[in-house]
């Protein structure tokens, strides 16, 4: 006789704080898990890029080189290098271990608000104000960038890429796809300032966030609209969504000092987490597993999930 399956287990959101950074590098305008979630990335207003371990509250290494605020950075895939790219209207790539830069690229008529690795970590992706996406060959000493991709018709304000399409989000109101196997370019009109976007794990849908304080989910291929999703307020500011590690949930940032999420199917609002007095600006979800980075103010506080016992600190020597 075969026994019944198990019933899957019910997924956890996080909310238990166990880790509050203040990061003494004025606002913090970004915070970024890496790419297997183990360390962290925060972007200051004090033109500062700072590396932690978020598990355990550390400051790794700071880096220094940009000539303002700091407002997005990525980890490449084998963790050895960064990027960022900030109001200085540059785009900076580092070597972790030595803290130096390697290479700027400029080129950008304006501020630049997102930035991105492409999977072999051989380009960089950038996306500006001053409508354009510039993909830099991180390998070759050219200051041109090798690819401008000028459709939006007003300020790049998010970026994603997956290993053959690059994701961008417009104030223009759209969300564009590049695919890049195929040569073509898709346009989904939102009808409000799109201030972040991303793709879901599973790689089939896109979820956007725009000034309206709704985030939408579309399907990719066809671009028909799946879900909506509201309660929170995004009028304002560049405001940082994303989906849970098992795309269970759709969770965004607010202008309220909190963190909503919303279950993907329902659209029901399933946890409204309070983190602060202040806009929470940025957010970030762990690869793998229950956990949540926010940045409000000058700190980043780390989340996980009720059941979550905190490692073991090693003892004082």
């Amino acid at each position: 006789m075969a026994f019944p399956e198990p019933k899957p287990k019910k997924p956890e959101l996080p909310k238990k704080l166990v880790q509050n950074l203040e990061c003494k590098q004025g606002a913090v305008r970004a915070v970024r898990f890496n790419v297997d979630g183990n360390y962290c990335l925060t972007c200051g207003s004090d033109k500062s890029l700072k590396l932690w371990n978020p598990h355990k509250g550390t400051l790794l290494k700071t880096y220094s080189g940009h000539g303002y605020e700091v407002l997005d950075a990525a980890g490449s895939f084998d963790n050895s290098q960064l990027c960022s790219c900030g109001a200085d209207k540059t785009v900076a790539l580092w070597d972790v271990a030595s803290g130096q830069v390697i290479r700027k690229f400029r080129g950008h008529a304006g501020k630049v608000n997102c930035v991105q690795f492409n999977e072999e970590a051989t380009v960089i992706l950038s996306g500006s104000i001053d409508s354009s996406v510039r993909c830099w060959d991180c390998r070759s000493r050219r200051p041109d960038p090798i690819q401008i991709l000028d459709e939006a018709k007003d300020g790049v304000s998010s970026l994603k890429v997956s290993d053959y399409e690059i994701l961008s989000g417009s104030v223009d109101g759209r969300v564009r796809r590049y695919d890049l196997r195929a040569g073509e370019l898709y346009s989904d009109y939102i009808g409000s300032p799109v201030t972040s976007v991303c793709f879901s794990k599973d790689g089939q849908c896109t979820l956007a966030a725009s000034l309206d304080s709704t985030l939408r989910l579309l399907d990719k291929d066809t671009g028909e609209l799946l879900g909506e999703y509201t309660g929170h307020k995004n009028t304002a500011y560049k405001l940082d969504c994303c989906l849970s590690e098992k795309d269970t949930h759709v969770a965004s940032c607010s202008e309220d000092g909190k963190v909503y999420f919303w279950d993907l199917v329902e659209g029901s609002l399933t946890l409204s987490l309070t983190v602060g007095r202040g806009v929470v600006q940025s957010l970030s979800f762990h690869p793998s597993e229950p956990g949540l980075l926010t940045a409000t103010e000058g700190r980043v506080q780390f989340w996980r999930e009720e059941t979550h016992t905190a490692e073991e600190q090693p003892p004082a020597c």
